[in-house]
C-alpha cells in the first residue's frame, strides 16, 4: 500500500483528500438521512391512514432533512455549527452533548469516518473524473442504505429507485459497464432475488425476504453490470448465512441482534465497485 502511494501522482493524492474531507461533511448529512428518512416514511403513513379514515392529519409540522435543526433527543440542545465538524466535534466533546451531557452515538462518527475514507478511496482508485465522482454517489447511498436497513429493516424506494435511475444514467457514459450490461443487470438483478422470494412464499407461506433488497439488488446491476451480480449475491449470501447463524445462536444466548440482507448486498456492491472485474475474470477463468 505504501509503494502504491508513493506511485501515486500528487495531483491524485491531493484530489483524493480534498474529497475525503467532502465525504466527512456528507457523512454527517447521511447520519441525518439514516436518522429521518424512516420517521418521515412513518409520518407520511400516518398520515395517509388518518386522511382515509376521514381525520385530520396527524403531523402538520415540517419535518424533512432540513428542517427541524438538529438537536439532543434528551435535552433539546440544538447542535451549533461548531459541534458539527465531522469528527473532531465528537472527539472534542468527549462524546457527550454539550448541553447535558448525555452520550452521543459513537456510530455518528464511524459514519462519518467511514463515508469520508470511502470517498478519499473512490478518487484514488477511480480519478476525480466522471467515474470516481459516480463512485462516490454510488458509495453514498450504499452507507445510507445500510444505517437505514440496519436500523429499521427497510429499504426506501426514496433511496433505491433512483439509485436503479442513476446506475443507467452514468452508464450512457460507459462509466462502469455498457448501457445494454446496466439494463440486464437492473432486469436480473431484481428478477433473481425476486423469484428466489417467490419459491421461498410458495414454500414456507410467506416472504423471506423484503422487496427493497430486490431494488438495491437492481441499483447494483444497473451501475456494475450484469456480469458482477454472481458475484455480489454470492458474497452477501455467504457472508449473510454466516451472520444469521451468529443470531440464532446470539438468540438462544439472550442476544438481541437485528438481521438485515441490504447490508451485506451493500458491503458486496462496495468490494464489486472496486475489483469486480477482476474478480469477474478470475472465476470465468480469463485472468491472466
Amino acid at each position: 500500500m505504501l509503494d502504491l502511494l508513493l506511485q501515486t501522482p500528487p495531483h491524485t493524492l491531493v484530489s483524493a483528500v480534498f474529497f475525503g474531507i467532502i465525504g466527512l461533511l456528507i457523512g454527517s448529512f447521511l447520519n441525518v438521512v439514516i436518522h429521518r428518512v424512516p420517521k418521515m416514511m412513518e409520518r407520511d403513513e400516518e398520515n395517509i391512514i388518518a386522511e382515509a379514515n376521514g381525520k385530520d392529519p396527524v403531523h402538520t409540522d415540517r419535518y424533512n432533512l432540513m428542517v427541524p435543526r438538529s438537536a439532543c433527543p434528551h435535552c433539546g440542545h440544538q447542535i451549533t455549527a461548531l459541534e458539527n465538524i465531522p469528527v473532531i466535534s465528537y472527539l472534542v466533546l468527549g462524546g457527550k452533548c454539550s448541553g447535558c451531557k448525555a452520550p452521543i452515538s459513537v456510530r455518528y462518527p464511524i459514519v462519518e469516518a467511514i463515508t469520508g475514507l470511502l470517498s478519499a478511496f473512490a478518487i484514488w482508485h477511480f480519478g476525480s473524473g466522471i467515474e470516481g465522482l459516480s463512485a462516490m454517489l454510488l458509495l453514498w447511498f450504499l452507507v445510507a442504505l445500510t444505517g437505514i436497513d440496519f436500523d429499521t429493516q427497510l429499504l426506501p424506494d426514496q433511496l433505491t429507485l433512483p439509485l436503479v435511475w442513476l446506475g443507467l444514467l452514468v452508464n450512457t457514459r460507459y462509466a462502469f459497464t455498457s448501457l445494454e450490461q446496466a439494463v440486464l443487470g437492473a432486469v436480473f438483478g431484481y428478477m433473481s432475488l425476486w423469484t428466489v422470494n417467490a419459491a421461498y412464499r410458495l414454500w414456507r407461506g410467506h416472504d423471506g425476504m423484503g422487496y427493497g433488497d430486490f431494488k438495491l439488488l437492481a441499483a447494483l446491476g444497473a451501475w456494475l453490470g450484469a456480469m458482477n451480480l454472481p458475484f455480489i449475491i454470492l458474497a452477501a449470501s455467504v457472508v449473510g448465512s454466516v451472520f444469521g447463524i451468529i443470531m440464532l445462536i446470539g438468540k438462544r444466548l439472550g442476544w438481541t441482534i437485528p438481521f438485515a440482507f441490504g447490508p451485506f448486498l451493500a458491503g458486496a456492491g462496495m468490494i464489486s465497485l472496486f475489483w469486480g472485474n477482476q474478480i469477474t475474470m478470475l472465476y470465468l477463468g480469463l485472468y491472466r
